[in-house]
């Protein structure tokens, strides 16, 4: 393979980090630089000889800087594939030369959406440089940040600009042309006055394996992974099968659940995008195994979650059931050993540090996109309100705040039951919230679970005192709920009158 010369370069800048080393680099190299104004004094300043593009396009800048580098000048030299002898001969015939290296980035574009559109900020002759050089990688280098110096000089001094390499910065460059024009764009949609449309609409994603089906076996499907990768995008499988779409939504909703709970070791069991079994304790094992017995049946072929690294004792816990897969921040070798023995169990790894509640989540309608903030972080149930007679002792407080915890995650209407840390029934998506309330108490004594003295969670408040009423003859002794019914006095007169303590949250985590 024929070493990839560079004996001409164009650099035209608005950033000028970095680009008196780069330049030095290129000027020891014997290349010629070619660099439109502002750059050119740049470099001239500290010493760089450089030629100014007038020389390519034989115009000097037009219509107030508008038209700089717009020319088959230097457009001709660098979309010239070298290659081609027709090429050639065309820049011949013009007297035109071709370039090797392009070094642009754009103007900066103000991103606020306040004010009249910065029209003279929108680069015109940037960007198409970039693209030219980009789609001509066989022939040239396009450098379009000062991120990319570092690996350029790199390369170039080692004598390893190949195919290869200049793809990669081809495809850097590429997405920050379309990362440039999205951000005009979002400018121009958005009404004067009011902020841009939101940077969601900048994230970038690369293409990830095509799944066998999507929620149901006639639907296509594929999974799309942000970058720079994070949550689970920095998932490692270790083993077991492929996983499938429904597999992706609910490994999400698991290791949601279970980095939501804190450090201290927690569990959960996921169906169907919903818990039907969470605890936590001093020993990952133990917390699986008090989430399991919250609701063995429905456990069944569910995602189970660590939140902690899993070790042996947990591993040969999950393997003597069944279940579609695992998910966990880090494995010890030997569960890694113990989980691999069960052939198609899904054994899924993400780093804790890669989990975020921050940024946004989305939902797609017809012809709609819903854009909100993550619902972050659970409140410190140490500062709640007492609304009853009844006070919640130090554990019945702990209890609270980690049932909350749980009907953070569950489908609304949610109402988890539990006691000592674990859940012991859980009601979800229901249409009323009484019936959320007695498909706890159901599902619960269906485990065999007594719940005398236990406690109950609920995800938002109780619009009439009969949900209350229900979990109390159940033998609920402690309700935490957000509060903020108009009927909020009729529901606190009916847990005086049971005899339960009501703490009150202000804060919904409603799940529609």
């Amino acid at each position: 393979m024929q070493p990839f010369h560079i004996r001409r370069a164009v650099l035209s800048v608005t950033d000028k980090t970095g680009l008196v080393d780069l330049a030095r680099t290129l000027v020891a190299g014997d290349v010629q630089l070619f660099a439109s104004g502002g750059t050119a004094q740049h470099l001239q300043a500290a010493g760089i000889e450089t030629t100014a593009v007038e020389e390519l396009t034989h115009l000097p800048e037009l219509l107030d800087g508008r038209v700089k580098t717009l020319h088959p000048g230097i457009l001709a030299g660098v979309l010239a594939d070298k290659s081609k002898s027709a090429h050639r001969q065309d820049l011949e015939r013009h007297g035109w030369m071709p370039i090797d290296l392009v070094v642009v980035n754009f103007y900066a574009f103000d991103k606020s959406g306040t004010g009249e559109i910065p029209v003279e900020a929108i680069d015109i002759g940037g960007p198409t440089l970039v693209r030219a050089a980009a789609k001509n990688s066989a022939s040239v280098v396009v450098l379009s940040a000062p991120e990319d110096y570092g690996d350029f000089r790199a390369a170039y001094e080692q004598a390893r600009l190949d195919l290869g390499f200049r793809r990669a910065m081809a495809a850097r460059a590429f997405a920050r042309v379309a990362d440039y024009d999205r951000v005009i764009a979002e400018r121009f949609i958005a009404r004067e006055g009011e902020p841009a449309a939101p940077a969601l609409l900048g994230h970038r994603y690369s293409i990830g394996p095509e799944l066998r089906y999507g929620e149901n076996p006639h639907q296509t499907a594929q999974v799309w992974f942000e970058q720079p990768p994070w949550g689970l995008g920095a998932l490692r499988q270790h083993s077991g099968d492929a996983l499938s779409f429904n597999n992706f939504v609910d490994v999400d909703a698991a290791l949601d659940l279970v980095f939501d709970l804190g450090d201290r070791p927690a569990a959960a069991i996921i169906k169907h995008n919903n818990p039907c079994g969470a605890a936590q304790a001093a020993t990952p094992a133990e917390a699986f195994a008090a989430a399991l017995a919250s609701d063995p049946v429905s456990a069944y072929g569910g995602i189970v979650a660590f939140g902690t690294s899993v070790d042996a004792q947990a591993a040969e816990a999950v393997a003597a059931h069944f279940f579609e897969a695992i998910a966990a921040p880090s494995y010890s070798p030997v569960a890694l050993t113990i989980l691999h023995a069960k052939k198609r169990l899904r054994v899924l790894e993400v780093p804790r540090q890669k989990w975020s509640e921050e940024g946004q989540t989305t939902r797609a309608l017809h012809g709609a996109l819903l854009v909100q903030d993550r619902d972050e972080g659970l409140e410190d149930l140490s500062q709640l309100e007492v609304v009853t007679r009844a006070q919640p002792s130090a554990s019945e407080r702990e209890d609270a705040a980690f049932l909350q915890g749980v009907a953070k995650h569950v489908r609304s209407n949610a109402i988890v039951i539990g006691r000592g840390r674990r859940t012991l029934g859980i009601g979800a998506g229901q249409m009323s919230r009484v019936d959320s309330c007695e498909l706890a108490v159901r599902k619960a004594r269906a485990a065999g679970h007594d719940l005398r003295d236990s406690v109950a969670a609920s995800d938002a408040f109780f619009p009439f005192p009969d949900g209350v009423e229900r979990l109390g003859e159940a033998g609920i002794k402690v309700i935490v709920q957000p509060g903020g019914s108009k009927r909020d006095a009729d529901v606190i007169a009916m847990a005086d009158r049971l005899g339960l303590c009501m703490l009150l949250t202000h804060r919904r985590h409603f799940r529609h």
